[in-house]
């Protein structure tokens, strides 16, 4: 990354206070397809898990709410320059690891909170765009009975965007950054209790703070009734204040993933969608 952000820079060659370039798109899209991913059991575990799922498509492209491929993106204001969000991430039911064995299993989370977005660098044609994200998240845990409030979560990220490269459809995003999260949401994922302690697992008990830095690329192309895509993120634990946990057994991995979704119906209404 650190390469590659010299040359990339460079490519924004008519910079400033360019109009935004529009397209086309219909208000709503409905459809289905399938996505396979491979990640780790939880952040820091060894262990894996791979699925090849159903999974639905849907499209939105108001003025306000925006739901893609990509994100959720519920838009509180906007300028030339800047803009406010809401960021939503997440992450799936932990259960049967082996470093957890006797613990209760982790439910999944929702991650729920606005970003302040800064557009630094952009073409012309608004095709290719340098932004700084700045979300700030609540983290709620449940097990869809009860649900809970299990930390913060703040994660300033540098984004590059390539639309339609070499016109040829296919669209590219990488984006890196570091993690910070308070000791709640640590303790959750982190934590081990003392009733809960072996000789090989010692109980502990987390911090606040640094919580490691993850990369990722992401590329996706829109055919004629489907569209293609897939991401690989790359995570490091070293350094967090919690790596130093008996659950962290892995510093460094990759998660890896693809979706192919078929469109199956979609608005007769047309509305024009800037580039994001």
């Amino acid at each position: 990354m650190k390469n590659l952000l010299p040359g990339v820079l460079l490519s924004f060659c008519c910079l400033g206070s360019a109009q935004a370039q529009t397209e086309i798109r219909p208000l709503w899209e409905v459809g289905a397809g399938f996505a396979g991913i491979d990640y780790p059991v939880y952040r820091g575990s060894d262990e894996r898990k791979s699925y090849l799922l159903p999974v639905p498509y849907i499209a939105y492209n108001g003025e306000v709410l925006q739901v893609n491929r990509e994100r959720v993106r519920g838009l509180i204001f906007k300028r030339d320059t800047v803009e406010m969000d809401i960021s939503i991430n997440g992450s799936v039911p932990a259960k049967g690891a082996a470093a957890r064995q006797g613990m209760p299993d982790l439910d999944p989370t929702l991650e729920l909170g606005p970003s302040l977005n800064f557009h630094i660098l952009y073409t012309e044609d608004k095709k290719n765009t340098f932004d700084i994200r700045m979300p700030l998240r609540a983290v709620i845990s449940s097990d869809f009975t009860h649900f809970r409030h299990s930390g913060w979560l703040f994660q300033p990220q540098l984004n590059l965007d390539f639309y339609d490269i070499e016109r040829s459809g296919w669209n590219i995003g990488l984006v890196g950054g570091v993690i910070y999260s308070d000791r709640h949401y640590h303790g959750y994922f982190y934590d081990v209790e003392p009733q809960y302690a072996t000789a090989e697992r010692p109980a502990y008990t987390s911090a606040g703070g640094y919580s490691g830095t993850q990369f990722i690329f992401a590329f996706n192309k829109r055919h004629e009734g489907y569209w293609t895509g897939g991401f690989m993120k790359w995570d490091s634990l070293k350094g967090a204040v919690f790596a130093d946990s008996p659950l962290v057994k892995s510093k460094e991995y990759f998660t890896v993933g693809f979706a192919v979704t078929w469109i199956l119906d979609k608005s007769d209404k047309l509305v024009e969608v800037e580039y994001e």
